[in-house]
């Protein structure tokens, strides 16, 4: 339609009279068929309709898959960070406010303070409703970011009503009871979630977690005490000051009358209790000694569980220490049970020391063994994938052979002259240098040849068994720790596993070795062709040999498949022959009717019934059919 309008149009510009009127022809006629044809049209619109459920959802998805920037990732560090910021006014009522109810003078001194900062922490539990409101939720592993679902989700939420709870105007109480009674605003205790999450994300979070685990419960220990400090304050109040020696004493006396010595006496009074130390005045009225009973149920129930919980977290610290430094202590044990010298023990020491001291990690596997898989090798990648680029004989590799090589990277410390290898020794790893320094050393141990340092590598050449090497998979030279080294050593098993999964990488590797064993003159060129020709024979002979093993196989199995059915063939012919000589038999006693007979008459009427004749054949052939 959009071309007939344009050419409609061409046609009014360029065209004279003649050219008007055609073109005014074909409008028309174009008219006359739409309208004839306009149940296309409305058929069109009816399935579009029915299907208009489809490019909504698609588009709904689509743009869920883009997270608006005002939407809070709850997984992000802005969603954490408010957190800590709507966790402050939790923390000021749940401390201060309590105390504001219990000690009068500190609500009547200070009330415009109070009354700025009560305000304050409203706002910010306001500004938390809305931030819930603008806060995704993950939905089967996928950030949901539609406000409606967002908003319907909140509202049925428990939480949501007990922010509403927390809102309410008690402040109008204020216009009965007076200004002075901060009870009236106890509803602003109710979002304490907000709190107990902050808790559990930070936790996660922060370097230390048992440092934080153990500041935690000591802040929890304390709470407590304040709390009971202040009821135990409130209850003196209640039965009234020094009316008997329990009670805080009469604050006529100025030294009482202060508000920090209310509070320190308070608070001393009420470790008291709680500690189960004793060395308390003995309660006299049945408030105070219920008050005394439920406060030592408290501390021998939830004290106890909190001390626990410290020990635990203390013991946490040295199991810790020991998954991932080796058990010096265990060590030490099996060293003096086997009377090793005492050099050696003290070498062992050092050692293990200097593991604890400089945290050297030679476990990196058991610590990551938890994390999927891929997420291990994108760990280890970024912490030894530049090590491991350093070698020459890696640097043209392909990305995948690196990132399944360096999780197999074995971390090892070296003490000071120690050996890492000798002259003659067969080689089963390479080694690269991450810190420290080795020396290429005589055989005698005192005359130093080279140093090698960081970032250097040695022992790849005999790992890959290069045809025509003339030193074969042997140590070329001594090489021996000056101080403590800390080294990578990569496997030739590891290596050969790896180089199964990828044969290109595996064929250029020996390429790249042949070159530089050439350089070093140490290959043999007469010898090495004809061992790559023996590697290119076994090369082929391998896939023959499978073919051959599948050939096996399947001559096995029609073997067996022949002399089941030879086994068949022969108890079906053992049956005929049985039933020949019953009948040849019978037909010599005279015991069966001529042929053509209904029934068969035998001794043993229960043998053959109901055998009727066949003409085509006699009888006795028949009965071995019917037998068979």
């Amino acid at each position: 339609m959009v071309i007939l309008i344009a050419l409609t149009g061409s046609c009014w510009l360029r065209m004279d009279c003649s050219g008007m009127e055609v073109a005014t022809e074909i409008v028309n006629a174009f008219v006359v068929n739409f309208q004839k044809n306009h149940w296309i049209l409305e058929k069109y619109q009816r399935i579009r309709h029915c299907q208009c459920d489809i490019p909504i959802q698609k588009e709904r998805e689509a743009k869920s898959r883009v997270r608006p920037h005002w939407i809070l990732d709850p997984m992000g560090d802005w969603y954490v960070r408010w957190l800590a910021v709507s966790t402050i006014p939790v923390i000021y009522n749940w401390i201060i406010l309590v105390g504001r109810w219990s000690f009068t003078d500190l609500q009547s001194h200070y009330l415009s303070v109070w009354l700025f900062l009560d305000y304050l922490s409203d706002l910010i539990y306001l500004l938390n409703m809305a931030v819930r409101f603008n806060t995704g939720y993950l939905e089967q592993g996928i950030l949901v970011t539609d406000r409606w679902q967002i908003a319907a989700r909140y509202a049925r939420s428990h939480g949501f009503k007990l922010d509403v709870l927390s809102l309410l105007p008690t402040e109008l109480l204020y216009l009965h009871f007076g200004v002075h009674s901060p009870a009236v605003r106890l509803n602003r205790l109710l979002p304490v979630r907000c709190l107990l999450e902050f808790l559990q994300r930070l936790e996660t979070r922060v370097f230390y977690p048992n440092t934080y685990r153990v500041l935690r419960t000591s802040a929890i220990l304390v709470a407590s005490i304040h709390w009971n400090a202040c009821a135990y304050f409130a209850l003196s109040r209640h039965i009234g000051f020094g009316q008997d020696p329990w009670v805080y004493p009469n604050i006529s006396d100025p030294d009482n009358a202060r508000l920090r010595h209310q509070y320190l006496y308070s608070f001393y009074f009420s470790t008291l209790i709680l500690s189960t130390i004793g060395n308390i005045p003995k309660p006299v009225r049945e408030e105070e000694f219920l008050f005394v009973m439920v406060d030592f149920l408290i501390a021998v129930l939830v004290f106890a569980s909190i001390v626990g919980n410290m020990e635990s977290i203390i013991s946490n610290l040295d199991k810790a220490a020991r998954s991932v430094f080796p058990d010096h202590q265990l060590i030490r044990d099996y060293l003096r049970s086997q009377r090793v010298n005492s050099e050696l023990q003290q070498r062992v020491t050092d050692w293990s020391q200097h593991l604890h001291l400089y945290k050297k990690v030679t476990n990196e596997r058991q610590i990551l063994q938890l994390l999927p898989d891929k997420l291990q090798a994108e760990v280890t990648a970024c912490v030894h994938l530049q090590t491991l680029r350093k070698v020459q004989l890696f640097q043209s590799c392909d990305q995948r052979v690196l990132h399944q090589l360096v999780m197999r990277l074995q971390p090892q410390v070296f003490s000071p002259g120690d050996y890492v290898c000798r002259k003659g020794d067969i080689g089963r790893a390479m080694y690269i240098v991450q810190d420290g320094r080795l020396a290429v050393v005589t055989d005698d141990g005192l005359t130093q040849l080279a140093v090698l340092e960081a970032g250097n590598y040695f022992g790849e050449i005999s790992i890959l068994n290069i045809a025509g090497s003339k030193s074969g998979n042997r140590r070329t030279a001594n090489i021996q720790s000056v101080g403590y080294s800390d080294l990578f050593a990569l496997g030739k098993d590891d290596l050969t596993e790896v180089l199964l999964d990828f044969p290109e990488a595996k064929e250029m590797l020996e390429v790249k070795g042949r070159e530089m064993l050439l350089r070093m003159g140490l290959l043999d060129e007469a010898i090495a062709p004809s061992e790559v020709e023996n590697g290119r024979v076994v090369t082929k002979v391998g896939p023959m040999e499978n073919s051959l093993d599948l050939l096996q196989t399947r001559m096995a199995r029609l073997m067996a498949e022949l002399e089941s059915s030879f086994q068949k063939v022969s108890f079906r012919l053992d049956c005929l022959e049985n039933v020949l000589e019953v009948d040849e038999g019978l037909e010599s006693e005279g015991n069966v009717k001529i042929p053509g007979s209904p029934r068969i008459k035998l001794n043993n009427p229960g043998l053959f019934q109901d055998v009727g004749p066949d003409k085509s054949q006699p009888d006795s052939p028949h009965a071995a059919q019917e037998l068979s």
